[in-house]
């Protein structure tokens, strides 16, 4: 079984006084825009890693609510933060790393199985799988 999902941007000038604005196929992104003083710059607008980094998360946090359901435990809830690197390397800019931060509740859960779940989803949801990057992890059990 294959599910194919897109997402698309449009882009007018050059790299750095150009414009540009990335959508998804569900429409949940509609023409947001992004630009080099958004990914290099802090200005305002999207960019290419926080795309990135919350694909990650989303994929990482329900990655780990599979392996929690495995192990027979059920999230009240969790909060993931993916930090994306992006490094200037010889031949330009790679993302280099990413950091994910999770912070989860689940009653009546036991660390040992919660550190467990935590690091069989970071390595096994499929964008984790994508990366040519140092993936890191700190999860932490609440309540």
């Amino acid at each position: 079984m294959t599910i194919k999902k897109s997402g698309s941007a449009i882009w007018s000038g050059g790299i750095k006084d150009g414009i540009g604005s990335v959508s998804t196929e569900s429409g949940v992104l509609d023409k947001a825009p992004y630009g080099f003083n958004a990914r290099f710059e802090g200005g305002k607008g999207s960019n290419p890693e926080e795309l990135i980094a919350a694909a990650h998360a989303s994929c990482f946090t329900m990655a780990v609510s599979g392996t929690l359901g495995e192990a027979g435990m059920t999230a009240k809830q969790m909060n993931t933060t993916a930090t994306v690197s992006l490094d200037k390397v010889e031949g330009g800019f790679a993302i280099t790393a990413v950091h994910l931060n999770l912070v989860a509740q689940i009653p009546g859960a036991n660390e040992e199985a919660f550190q467990a779940a935590a690091l069989k989803a970071k390595q096994n949801c499929p964008v984790s799988k994508l990366f040519n990057a140092t993936i890191t992890l700190d999860a932490r059990l609440e309540g």
